[in-house]
């Protein structure tokens, strides 16, 4: 039934901010954009990222964060989530060992939206049976 992610939306009052703030933090221009959304295609499955006006969130999108969190592979879990507290981010769950070789952390955006950044072994082995490399060349960005 599912069979990938597609996009994943995300919500900002303040749009024009946080299409700035996830530009700098994904160090890529949107490659889709309307008024009141932008989409950036993220590392190499090309995931989406959308980014909507909250003007239109569906009712009582907004608020506490909460709910699922995506959580984005980085090859270095410490630099990922030092660069995100630096750009404005705050805590909301600190560096944590899963076992296994998991290891989790989640931020809020500036904006109130969960981003969560993982260091994943299983992404690792799927991306090497893909054929593709396993290093910092070949999965970019935070």
């Amino acid at each position: 039934m599912l069979r990938g992610v597609a996009t994943i939306s995300i919500y900002a009052e303040d749009h024009a901010a946080a299409s700035a703030w996830y530009t700098e933090v994904l160090g890529i221009e949107p490659y889709y954009q309307v008024t009141g959304y932008h989409e950036w295609r993220v590392g190499e499955h090309e995931d989406e990222l959308g980014l909507i006006d909250a003007a239109w969130a569906p009712p009582n999108a907004l608020g506490e964060p909460g709910g699922a969190v995506v959580l984005w592979h980085v090859d270095d879990l410490e630099a990922a989530h030092a660069r995100l507290l630096a750009l404005g981010a705050t805590p909301r769950e600190p560096i944590t060992e899963r076992g296994e070789g998991f290891r989790t952390a989640v931020v809020v955006d500036p904006f109130g939206n969960l981003l969560g950044v993982m260091q994943n072994p299983h992404w690792l082995e799927v991306r090497a049976r893909r054929g593709g490399t396993a290093g910092p060349e070949a999965v970019g960005g935070a």
